[in-house]
């Protein structure tokens, strides 16, 4: 049966497993979950600049989490992925971007996909650092695309952040609302015209 090329599967836990991975701690903590922020985007705008600065110009980078999301209830950090050509060779990236005010936070890997997260104070900011084949970052393009043209699955994740705030599953806070998250992605992957998908309930 066909699968979609950015299906994984669900994966309880997963963020609680990854803490043995963390390398540093953020300079400012997010906070809780509150209404959308105008402001997000030009916030977006200067992670960016300041990475290009850092970088060059022709870097791959994208806004990308809730606070993409036009409307939807996030916390007040902004999520950005950034493409690299040898994400391995971190001294062709990392020394730049630590000059400019970021802090390797993770040095781990996500559904396959090795990972660095870095972290910035202001603004709040988590820099997401793939290689150019990561299937990661072309599945949060997906999810923030069908969030900005789905209101309804808007609220239902507004709700899954909203309960996971309150500790209702005793989990941490991205590993309770994961279950939420795969279930957008099945109906993302199903309405998908260019690849066919048979669903994948969760077990």
């Amino acid at each position: 049966m066909p699968l979609h090329p950015l299906w994984r599967p669900f994966a309880a836990g997963s963020n609680a497993a990854r803490q043995s991975e963390r390398v540093a701690v953020r300079q400012t903590e997010p906070g809780p979950p509150q209404p959308y922020d105008p402001r997000w985007p030009e916030a977006y705008d200067l992670v960016r600049d300041l990475v290009r600065d850092a970088l060059g110009a022709e870097q791959r980078i994208q806004h990308v989490g809730s606070t993409a999301v036009p409307g939807m209830t996030a916390k007040p950090v902004i999520d950005v992925d950034l493409l690299v050509p040898d994400l391995r060779d971190e001294d062709a990236w990392l020394p730049p971007l630590e000059a400019v005010g970021f802090r390797l936070l993770f040095r781990d890997a996500i559904a396959g996909d090795p990972h660095r997260q870095l972290t910035l104070g202001e603004p709040n900011t988590n820099l997401h650092v793939w290689g150019p084949g990561a299937v990661e970052p072309q599945r949060h393009r997906l999810f923030v695309a069908w969030l900005c043209d789905h209101p309804e699955d808007r609220q239902v994740y507004a709700e899954a952040k909203a309960r996971a705030v309150r500790g209702e599953d005793g989990l941490r806070y991205n590993d309770a609302k994961a279950a939420v998250v795969y279930d957008i992605y099945e109906r993302a992957f199903a309405a998908d015209p260019e690849h066919a998908h048979d669903p994948r309930p969760r077990s």
